[in-house]
């Protein structure tokens, strides 16, 4: 017995075709940086250091399967074959996982009833016009990147639609449009989606300093006192939007119903269910939706050829989507009189909270009294729905352009 063959980890690598070989290399030391930079706060550790422990794991993880197959007995994310899958759940450790919560969207909607549990939507009931035309700004990149997609890159109508929904900047709402638009597609758009929302915390910054000049983004906002919102309000405002929304986009309403339902249970202040929801539902499902997303990301998926265009679609799907956002910064700037500040625009790209977060941040960095992280969690909140709607849509019309 030979060391390729003792050591299957090591034989794998030294038998792979070179490309391959130097993949899972990277991925490997990809991984582990991941789980450093999440460790340290420089990216999100909910999702990173899961994320980066499964990806190394995976890509160190390869042996000879039956027929001399090369694979791993983690998952296997691209078996459809019943008699194959029911084998393979028996075998590969996390598949259940992958099959019975991942690939059927049960994360993505639980991690969005948490996102509910966690939002406070009266700032958007209290600035409606300025979180919506902000919000509705910061989709320009899911709206740009579809033509370009299809035009520039040759993608089939509904693989651009679920890359393009990668400028939402919203997980759940990438996982949840790509399964249902391009499923063989899945794997590669949703670990690109969460691999680049990395660009929101490291990029966004930078952007907003290119985009808007120092004194703007230290200015405050002339304005009377919040206009109160009851948690009754709240309540009605949660139902009827939900109701009428699932009306309209049903292929949205897995989403829209988890959402709601979120806001909806804490508004009505049922301590229990937020506890549940906040604390196990949504730590789970993030945990889980990192490790697998890590397990998924082998070297033989990702450097798949077709991958490259999706890669740098990503990039511009969130580059336009946040260039957008601040161009609604600036239009409501001039539309209230120049009494706004236009950092708020990149709020209205949905990563909650994340992007009203960097926003104060860049403002508190030009003037520590200036504070504006109400008008930006309206427009980050704001951007969940519109982003929600848009995903409907995309599911709805892009069928039907065959």
């Amino acid at each position: 017995m030979d060391l390729v063959t003792l050591f299957q980890g090591i034989g794998t690598l030294v038998t792979a075709e070179p490309k391959i070989a130097i993949g899972r290399i990277v991925l490997v030391l990809l991984g582990m940086v991941l789980v450093y930079m999440g460790a340290k706060r420089y990216l999100e550790p909910l999702v990173m250091i899961p994320m980066g422990f499964g990806m190394a794991a995976v890509n160190a993880g390869m042996l000879f399967l039956s027929g001399g197959k090369v694979g791993n007995m983690l998952i296997d994310p691209l078996v459809t074959e019943t008699s194959a899958l029911l084998t393979i759940l028996q075998i590969d450790a996390f598949q259940p996982i992958y099959t019975f919560a991942f690939s059927n969207n049960l994360i993505a909607c639980m991690v969005f009833m948490g996102v509910g549990v966690l939002c406070d939507i009266g700032y958007l009931l209290a600035f409606p016009f300025t979180s919506m035309l902000i919000a509705m700004f910061a989709e320009l990149g899911t709206i740009l990147t579809f033509p370009i997609a299809v035009s520039l890159f040759g993608l089939k109508n509904e693989a651009a639609a679920a890359i393009a929904i990668v400028g939402s900047a919203d997980g759940p709402l990438v996982l949840f449009s790509s399964l249902m638009l391009a499923p063989e597609l899945f794997v590669p758009i949703t670990v690109i989606a969460y691999l680049y929302l990395s660009l929101c915390y490291g990029g966004y910054p930078y952007l907003i300093r290119l985009l808007v000049p120092k004194e703007l983004r230290g200015q405050k906002i002339k304005t009377a006192s919040r206009p109160q919102v009851t948690s009754q309000e709240k309540l009605i405002f949660s139902v009827i939007a939900c109701t009428v929304l699932c009306f309209l986009l049903p292929a949205a309403a897995p989403l829209l119903l988890s959402f709601f339902l979120g806001v909806a249970i804490r508004e009505s202040g049922e301590k229990n269910y937020i506890s549940l929801i906040e604390t196990t539902f949504l730590y789970a499902a993030t945990f889980f939706l990192g490790f697998t997303l890590g397990i998924l990301c082998d070297a033989y998926t990702l450097l798949n050829p077709t991958i490259l265009p999706l890669l740098i679609l990503g990039v511009i799907a969130l580059s336009i989507s946040g260039v957008g956002g601040i161009i609604g910064g600036y239009a409501v700037y001039f539309i209230s009189h120049r009494n706004f500040n236009p950092t708020i625009g990149i709020a209205g790209v949905s990563c909650v909270p994340s992007t009203a977060k960097i926003a104060q941040h860049e403002v508190t960095a030009v003037k520590k009294s200036t504070l504006i992280i109400q008008y930006a969690m309206g427009a980050c909140v704001c951007g969940v729905m519109t982003s929600a709607v848009l995903t409907g849509l995309y599911i709805t019309i892009i069928p039907m352009l065959r």
